[in-house]
């Protein structure tokens, strides 16, 4: 019974000591993935990805400390930059030979051309016609005559036959490519005994007096042509002063030609890139509402102003965050009018349980409103969330939320102000139904930074895109044949707005366009200090200097100005760092006494902009240890021990703080008098080793006084160089009720046996 009630005892005050929990989660994580790649040339042994920050998550909710790139790459860089995850790789390298590698003339897919052709010379009696033509048997020009076609006179055409001649072929301009028009290898890496010409014989490409063709050399070939008078082409001739002018003498150059490529295998070197980046970052604490507008109509848009009124298609989505009850929303609401003119006013009500809802708004351009070549149409939307009960929030009890939002339709009359890229031939019987082009990008870009422009959201309602056409008038950098790319704007464009237009094309050859604007403002930094780790006493913490500033105006390092002062708590003289603060990228930091503290920082770019940033944080205290153990009240000596009692102890003590006991030094002191008080007791050490659970032997029978003295280790980093052995947290058991600390030996009565 006795250990039973032992067990239970330990058992009811563990429990009693261990800390609560019962906060949910307020973190998550994602993960962006980066293209899987294998780049060719020196030019991309690094390279840098700015990768979206996916839907829901704002960039200042990421936690920084957090981002971490998974892959076989190294990495040379990762941060938050203007929006989106800013990934710097090094290329995993590798030697290795690529076959079939195409040639074309300048650009992908565009081959060479080449016109030869022969002279074929009518003499003066008007009958006979001298062929020139290239002998592949001697390598060299030669001529024969020959009467011409029918009985005509003079003679109209030559003899219907074959002639052959020779074209050198041209290396001019010639770019070499592996399968893609970004895959674009470079010359040097060529290797020139497998260079082959490859000429083009699809029967729509060839002359229809083509009859054959012999390469020669590697570099020129021959051609065999007819002289068919039905599919002749020729040019006038001037004939020498040799031929003999006069008569019926006649020139004519009679033509041929052919499309032609190469073919080759390089040694190259390649660069390969894959992996994903993961991330921490912090949900929503309370309710919060995000809104989403796109225009489907008209599409283009801007678009032309035909006969009628152009029709105005308004797509509006809402999304509540942070809040878990859907039983809570009482309904959706949604508002969207014409800009300034309430009369223009619709309202739809969506009565559904979710966190994501979203409706239509049809609206029209009165053609009467077009008093000028060009008309632009704002629109005002709202999205609203009510909810049944109140809300209790940090900042007071809400019933509802709403997010304010716009959007802009154009139409033209005659020439529009955005260029579209270059349509496609639309099919004569076009199928199905057109796609819907929609453009994702900032409205508004500092000078110098790149600036992220997507067409992801657009479709095809009933099929998929095959191409994306953009025109970024204004822009630096261009976006090809992809749903997404990166421009930049010049300082000199501050103030201006630039359009940006795309055009998709679906399946089934029919194409949508759209259009937005982006304004560009001055390049100003952004100065941003965090502070990381354990916001604890004697424990490493971590100043990171994130500032940003566009791409092309980076932050001077030696204008950097970092301070940390102490607020309330603590004095200046106990922040310990080693080296300055100057230059700050980040810096290992430890504080000696809790209290408020206040770091600042100042930056500035290249062209002179600055910017300044304040944080204020507390460092808590480093607690101390909670010490208590456990004996049992009286123990007997035993035979089978020696004459010894043994005394089981067990510690339970723990850190509130989640420090660690890093060691336990037990002692113990005996009442040698037996007068009940054990002042000027003499403490003996019997154990200092970081044992919580052992053995007491005690051979004099008599009460005993037992001590616990618990040191504490550091639970999270800290700074060996700025701490002591004086700053680990330690507690003896004195504070202890002292009867649960005294254990008293006896001995055992002896047994009598009464028997005879």
């Amino acid at each position: 019974m006795k250990k039973i009630y032992l067990t239970l005892l330990i058992l009811s005050l563990v429990l009693s000591f261990i800390p609560e929990s019962t906060e949910a989660a307020d973190s998550m994580s994602k993960t962006v993935s980066i293209p899987t790649e294998t780049l060719i040339g020196s030019s991309n042994s690094q390279k840098t990805y700015y990768l979206d920050i996916p839907s829901g998550v704002s960039s200042s909710s990421i936690l920084t400390s957090s981002l971490k790139y998974n892959g076989t790459n190294q990495k040379m860089n990762l941060s938050i930059e203007n929006g989106k995850i800013k990934l710097t790789l090094k290329g995993m390298e590798k030697k290795e030979r690529i076959d079939n590698l195409t040639g074309y003339n300048a650009s992908f897919t565009t081959k060479f051309y080449t016109n030869p052709g022969n002279s074929i010379w009518r003499y003066s009696d008007g009958r006979r016609w001298q062929i020139n033509e290239w002998d592949p048997n001697n390598n060299t020009q030669k001529h024969n005559d020959r009467n011409g076609t029918g009985w005509e006179f003079p003679s109209m055409d030559p003899p219907k036959i074959t002639v052959v001649t020779k074209s050198d072929a041209s290396r001019s301009g010639i770019k070499w490519y592996n399968g893609s028009v970004n895959a674009v290898i470079d010359p040097s890496a060529i290797i020139e005994s497998t260079v082959r010409i490859i000429v083009d014989t699809d029967i729509k490409n060839l002359p229809p007096t083509y009859v054959n063709h012999n390469i020669v050399n590697k570099n020129s070939f021959v051609i065999y042509y007819s002289l068919d008078k039905d599919l002749v082409d020729y040019d006038s001739e001037e004939v020498s002063e040799s031929f003999g002018k006069g008569g019926n003498a006649l020139g004519r150059r009679y033509k041929t030609f052919l499309y032609y490529s190469y073919t080759a295998s390089a040694n190259v070197t390649t660069y390969k890139y894959s992996g994903n980046v993961s991330f921490d970052y912090t949900l929503p604490t309370e309710p919060t509402l995000t809104g989403t507008v796109t225009l489907n109509k008209p599409n283009p848009n801007p678009t032309k102003l035909g006969d009628k009124d152009e029709p105005v298609q308004i797509s509006l989505m809402g999304q509540l965050q942070g809040y878990n009850d859907a039983s809570n929303i009482d309904e959706w609401v949604f508002y969207a009018k014409e800009k300034d003119r309430n009369n223009t006013l619709k309202t739809k009500k969506e009565s559904a349980k979710t966190f994501n809802v979203s409706t239509l708004f049809d609206f029209e351009i009165k053609k009467s409103s077009v008093t000028g070549e060009y008309f632009t149409q704002e629109y005002a939307l709202t999205v609203l969330v009510r909810f049944k009960k109140p809300i209790v929030t940090k900042s007071g009890t809400i019933t509802s939320l709403e997010q304010p939002l716009q959007i802009s339709a154009g139409v033209y009359k005659n020439n529009p102000q955005v260029t579209f890229p270059p349509n496609p031939t639309i099919p004569t019987e076009p199928e199905g139904k057109p796609p819907i082009a929609r453009i994702s990008t900032a409205r508004y870009i500092k000078a110098g930074s790149d600036m992220l422009v997507s067409g992801n959201a657009s479709y095809d309602p009933d099929g998929y895109i095959t191409d994306y056409a953009w025109s970024t008038s204004g822009a630096q950098g261009e976006i090809g044949n992809v749903p997404r790319g990166y421009v930049w704007y010049t300082i000199e464009q501050v103030g201006e707005t630039f359009p940006i237009a795309l055009t998709v094309v679906d399946n089934d050859g029919q194409i949508g366009s759209t259009s937005t604007e982006v304004t560009v403002i001055e390049p100003k930094p952004a100065a941003i200090l965090n502070i990381e780790g354990i916001l604890k006493q004697n424990r490493k913490t971590t100043l990171f200097n994130r500032s940003q500033s566009p791409t092309r105006f980076p932050l001077i390092p030696s204008k950097t100005r970092v301070t940390i002062t102490a607020v309330s708590g603590g004095t200046n003289a106990d922040i310990k760092y080693s080296g300055t603060l100057s230059e700050l990228e980040s810096k290992d930091i430890l504080f000696k006494k809790a209290g408020k503290y206040k770091a600042t920082i100042y930056v500035e770019n290249t062209l002179g902009y600055s910017d300044n940033d304040e944080i204020t944080f507390d460092i808590v205290p480093d607690e101390a240890p909670y010490n208590y153990f456990t004996l049992p009240g009286v123990v007997y000596r035993s035979p089978d021990y020696g004459n010894k009692a043994v005394v089981s102890l067990d510690d339970i003590s723990y850190s509130p703080d989640k420090d660690v006991v890093g060691r336990r030094l037990w002692e113990y002191r005996y009442d040698s008098n037996n007068d009940g008080s054990f002042s000027g007791e003499a403490w003996v050490t019997f154990s200092n080793e970081n044992k919580d659970r052992l053995n007491l032997e005690l051979s004099e029978v008599g009460k005993y006084e037992v001590r616990l003295t618990v040191f504490e280790e550091f639970g999270q980093p800290t700074i060996d160089e700025f701490v002591t052995e004086a700053d680990r947290k330690s507690t003896n058991s004195d504070g202890q009720k002292l009867s649960s600390r005294i254990v008293e030996v006896k001995n055992r009565a002896p047994e009598v046996d009464w028997s005879w």
